[in-house]
């Protein structure tokens, strides 16, 4: 028997670990001040400004040194902290230093994903468009800011936004279209709030009423964003065309994204449940065409839509991006399909259905959690595509949010557009958000059921 001093030690984390751990962490700092030190050097002004502080070096020294004894002292405490909660038993001091130098791993990744995130926000709401300035602030201001590290909230205002609907007229039905998606959303909100108190309606009528609620709110917006012509828009600017771009994407990613659904759910069933001559050639023709990328076949697809007469329309383009999106979808809901009993199908076949019948009405009922995968999935593709759209598309009025997006910055972020380019950005990103927070464990379960074979 061993004693839970001897347990407490064997479980102690080795040495060599936590050595390579700080090791680590000192190549990554010492590769990031390589970096800047890098990048001082190749850009320079007016573009860029670098700041050179009195005893720069020495500061930035003591704040790793401060940093490193933080973590040691913290991780003393935690070790006591721990020795107190286990009544006396021993708490290995390499252990805890190292669970906190995983934490501070982790701290330091999620704020470098947020920290972009963060900033294009923030320039959205900056009518001055100080980050794409090349002077520096005044002496007084702290140094991060005025290094552009951290923004400056003064004066923020909604006039980037603003410049995203200068010259659109809105019919008066299409504000009775807004009015319902906004109902529709605070219909949702004001349910998901009940459900997180935890009374409210019954289970059933809870799940009616936000399916109610949801499709309030979708027909609403669709309905305001279709309903849209390019004679609504006479702003002077490409900016105030936004909303025209907004309904140029929800067309091609929803057209597309149907498309894709009608075309992979028949052929990923017709490959999983009938064998046929050349059904493995195909199978295989499929994954081989998954190999390239679709880069390299863009000088072909604008041959063939130029010679269909289906340049500058979205038509066109929907007819690309569905052909590129078939094969993928097919082998996933091929697998998926492949994961349902067969005898269910069967028992249709004894019954006097036919096999068009089991599908329609046995198979596809099943599958909605993966129809709604396949959908979105196409849908955000779509949605965030810009090369083909660009090639394809060159008129303002029929551009997508990727190539508006760009039209915004054509001499590189200039002090004129880069607020409005942030302000955009972030409005179009809304709809991706919100699919992805109303439809996470749709894509979820939509991943392992089509990669799993029973």
């Amino acid at each position: 028997m061993t004693s839970p001093a001897m347990k407490d030690l064997s479980n102690e984390t080795p040495l060599w670990r936590l050595i390579v751990n700080w090791v680590i962490f000192a190549a990554v700092i010492v590769g990031l001040i390589a970096l800047i030190r890098d990048l001082g050097s190749r850009l320079g002004a007016p573009s860029f400004a670098i700041i050179r502080p009195e005893n720069a070096g020495l500061n930035t020294l003591l704040a790793l040194l401060g940093i490193i004894g933080l973590v040691l002292a913290t991780s003393y405490i935690g070790k006591l902290i721990g020795q107190r909660a286990k009544q006396g038993r021993t708490v290995s001091y390499l252990s805890v230093l190292n669970d906190q130098l995983t934490h501070v791993f982790f701290w330091v990744f999620i704020l470098f994903s947020l920290y972009p995130i963060f900033y294009i926000i923030s320039s959205s709401l900056d009518p001055l468009n100080r980050l794409a300035q090349g002077r520096l602030g005044e002496d007084t201001e702290p140094l991060l800011l005025r290094a552009r590290v951290l923004p400056n909230f003064e004066g923020s205002s909604f006039a980037n936004y603003a410049k995203l609907f200068e010259g659109v007229n809105i019919y008066w039905f299409q504000w009775v279209f807004v009015g319902a998606g906004i109902l529709g959303i605070l219909g949702i909100a004001v349910l998901w709030a009940i459900v997180q108190s935890g009374g409210g309606f019954a289970t059933k009528t809870l799940t009616r009423s936000r399916l109610a609620v949801t499709w309030i709110a979708v027909l609403g917006i669709a309905l305001f964003f279709i309903t849209l012509s390019p004679a609504q828009f006479t702003g002077f600017t490409n900016a105030s065309r936004f909303l025209l771009w907004m309904r140029n994407t929800f067309l091609l990613s929803g057209i597309t994204g149907l498309l894709t659904v009608m075309l992979t759910t028949t052929t990923g069933y017709g490959l999983a449940r009938l064998r046929f001559p050349g059904r493995f050639q195909f199978l295989m023709f499929l994954i081989f065409i998954q190999m390239f990328p679709a880069l390299l076949g863009l000088v072909a697809l604008y041959e063939l839509i130029y010679r269909l007469g289906l340049i500058e329309t979205l038509p066109g383009l929907i007819l690309a991006y569905t052909g590129g999106a078939v094969s993928f979808g097919t082998w996933i809901y091929k697998g998926y399909v492949e994961s349902l009993p067969p005898s269910l199908e069967e028992a249709a076949l004894v019954d006097g259905c036919t096999r068009w019948t089991a599908f329609t009405k046995i198979v596809l009922p099943l599958s909605g959690p993966m129809l709604v995968f396949i959908f979105l999935l196409q849908f955000v593709g779509t949605y965030s595509e810009f090369f083909l759209a660009n090639v394809l598309l060159t008129g303002a009025t029929s551009w997508n949010i990727g190539v508006g997006l760009r039209s915004l910055a054509p001499a590189g972020f200039d002090t004129s557009q880069f607020g409005t380019f942030a302000a955009a950005a972030v409005l179009g990103a809304l709809p991706i958000v919100a699919l992805y927070y109303s439809f996470q464990q749709v894509f979820i379960s939509g991943n392992l059921a089509g990669g799993v074979k029973e």
